[in-house]
């Protein structure tokens, strides 16, 4: 090789270092770049918790709808919830396009789908209107009522952090909703935001108790004197561990957390398995009534229904003592509602589906004459606008949901809830995974994703041909039997009429 060649060969090679040399240093400071855009922005947890690899996340997201064909974990095989329903979330708490293509991924003949009955002639804009006004507690001394029909529901400051509480405190006012306490007690983080809340009384009384554990009445008033405060709610059960009182793992109860609920910091929270004073259906009415008086506000409670037997026994024994000692409210959560730590027995195989089991509430209370005098929340693994509008067809006067605001906040069902690992920062007290979760941005999710539920549901109702959600009836949804015919819930419901 001559001279000349040889000099040739080196200057390319000495440029080629040079351009690696340049462009490794371009991509260095790409990441750079990215790294500090990612860890300073305030729209997306993952990526401001975990900058740069966060990217990856939506990057495979977006591509997995390209090679769905080549994978098993197609859009309804995830659970507890599964990308579908997710999808359907997150879109509408970023109130961007919730529109789909080519057709549904739904297994349309699956036993149990319900499919609601389009009207010929489809309610048209002009003639729609909004929701009706429902009264709760119209005998109290501070009645509550509202137009909307989906908020909520029960999170403890505690199970979940204060950034995450503070962004459904002002997502709830935004939306005009509510917003459950939980049985941690009353934050003043629950009261930022302005919105309505309904104050939730544990079996441990957390934040209304005395040093013994029992109610508190002076605490109480104290409580219920805050104007935002409008319901109280006393919780008998929870659907994800009936029959467990609420755990939260030590390493969360923090010296704020301790101080609200009346406990040791950094030990575990358990509280009873149930109220220790109430014993049977009357002491329960009896309390009931009791809060109500003292407090001035409507108050009903919380449970999962296991049997009808207990159903009946309780409204004969409401006839019996007299109105004045029923609930103002009853919130049914299902057996397969959402917890932040539960046994996986109870979790698993404890309690009624509300599929169930509203319609065996509604029955006996319209059986007894109660369906006007006591309202029902609705609540367990509803998320999407159909299992909203179910409900409503079903006689729920409102519908609840937690974990439907969870994947509003960013919630990506890492499953480690009980961990105090929550990546997003919505279930950890982890200063630094807290920092991922801005409220004042994630309150807007929370009220964009309230308002397109209702906006949702109320599609539903107009293709059905009526004005409004809550005109929706049993006779606006149909169920598909074993035989893969579907039936008027009416008709399927019957049977769950309590003779």
């Amino acid at each position: 090789m001559s001279l000349e060649s040889q000099a040739l060969i080196n200057s390319i090679l000495q440029w080629a270092a040079y351009v690696f040399i340049w462009l490794f240093g371009l991509a260095i400071l790409a990441l750079v770049v990215i790294y500090l855009i990612d860890k300073f922005q305030t729209r997306h947890a993952i990526r401001r918790n975990y900058p740069v690899v966060g990217r990856f996340r939506y990057f495979f997201e977006h591509i997995g709808e390209f090679f769905r064909q080549y994978f098993f974990a197609m859009d309804r095989e995830e659970l507890p919830f599964n990308r579908a329903q997710r999808s359907w979330v997150y879109r509408a708490a970023k109130n961007i396009d919730n529109t789909i293509a080519f057709g549904s991924t739904r297994d349309t003949k699956k036993t149990g789908n319900v499919f609601f009955v389009n009207c010929p002639y489809p309610t048209l804009s002009k003639d729609a209107v909004e929701p009706h006004k429902v009264t709760v507690g119209p005998n109290c001394r501070h009645p509550w009522t509202t137009d909307s029909f989906f908020g909520i529901s029960a999170m403890s400051f505690g199970a979940i952090s204060k950034p995450a509480v503070q962004a459904l405190s002002y997502g709830a006012a935004k939306a005009g909703t509510w917003m459950n306490t939980g049985e941690g007690g009353l934050s003043p983080f629950h009261l930022q935001g302005g919105a309505d809340l309904i104050f939730q009384i544990g079996t441990a009384k957390y934040g209304v108790r005395d040093l013994e554990g029992n109610l508190d009445d002076e605490k109480l008033r104290e409580v219920a004197a805050h104007e935002p405060v409008k319901l109280i709610e006393l919780k008998l059960a929870q659907g994800a561990k009936p029959g467990k009182g609420g755990i939260l793992p030590g390493q969360k109860v923090t010296p704020e957390i301790a101080k609200i609920r009346g406990i040791p910091e950094g030990k575990d929270s358990i509280s009873p398995n149930r109220h220790p004073d109430i014993n049977r259906n009357e002491d329960l009415l009896k309390m009931l009534a009791h809060i109500r008086e003292v407090s001035g506000k409507p108050c009903g409670f919380k449970t999962v229904i296991g049997s009808p037997d207990w159903i009946e026994a309780l409204m004969q024994d409401i006839v019996e003592m007299g109105e004045e000692f029923a609930p103002d409210f009853i919130t049914l959560d299902s057996g397969d509602g959402g917890t932040g730590a539960a046994p996986m027995t109870l979790m698993d195989d404890m309690g009624l589906p509300i599929r169930e089991t509203l319609p065996m509430l509604v029955n006996a209370l319209k059986k007894f004459g109660l369906r006007e005098r006591i309202k029902i929340f609705a609540s367990g693994k509803m998320v999407n606008p159909a299992d909203v509008a179910w409900a409503l067809c079903t006689g729920a006067d409102f519908i609840n949901s937690a974990r439907g605001f969870m994947f509003a906040l960013g919630c990506i069902q890492s499953l480690q809830c009980n961990k105090n690992t929550c990546p997003t920062g919505i279930a950890t007290h982890n200063k630094s995974l807290q920092r991922g979760l801005v409220a004042k941005n994630k309150s807007e999710r929370v009220a964009h994703y309230a308002k397109n539920m209702m906006y949702a549901v109320g599609v539903i109702a107009h293709s059905c041909g009526v004005k409004e959600p809550r005109q929706l009836s049993q006779k606006h949804a149909r169920i598909v039997c074993e035989n893969g015919r579907t039936v008027s819930l009416q008709e399927y419901y019957q049977d769950s009429v309590i003779n």
